[in-house]
C-alpha cells in the first residue's frame, strides 16, 4: 500500500523543477541588460556627434560619416540631408533593438 501523503509530494516535484528552471535563464538576461546598456551608450554617442556637426564640427562630422558607412568622393565640410537621414534612421534603428530587448528582458 502507498503512503497517499508522498504521492502528491512526488508528482509535484517534477512541475517545481520546471517553474525553477527558469533561474537558469538569469545569466542570459543579465547579458541582455548589458547589452541594452551598451545601445544606451552607442546612442548618446552618436546624437552627441550629430549634434556637435549640427554646429560645424568637422571631426563630429568624419566620425559620423564613418560610423553610417555613407561613401563619397566629395569631402563633406558640412551636414547634407542625406547624412542627417542616415543618421537619425541608425538612431532609430538602435531605439528599436533597444525596445526589442526590453520586450525580451520583461517578457522572460
Amino acid at each position: 500500500m502507498t503512503d497517499p501523503v508522498k504521492t502528491p509530494v512526488q508528482i509535484r516535484a517534477l512541475p517545481n523543477l520546471i517553474f525553477a528552471s527558469r533561474w537558469l535563464q538569469l545569466p542570459l538576461y543579465i547579458g541582455l541588460i548589458a547589452a541594452q546598456c551598451i545601445y544606451v551608450f552607442h546612442f548618446w554617442v552618436e546624437l552627441v556627434h550629430l549634434v556637435e556637426a549640427a554646429f560645424g564640427s568637422q571631426v563630429a562630422l568624419d566620425k559620423l560619416v564613418s560610423s553610417i558607412g555613407y561613401k563619397t568622393d566629395v569631402q563633406l565640410t558640412g551636414l547634407n540631408e542625406t547624412v542627417i537621414m542616415l543618421v537619425v534612421l541608425a538612431l532609430i534603428d538602435v531605439v528599436m533593438i533597444s525596445n526589442l530587448l526590453i520586450m525580451v528582458i520583461i517578457g522572460g
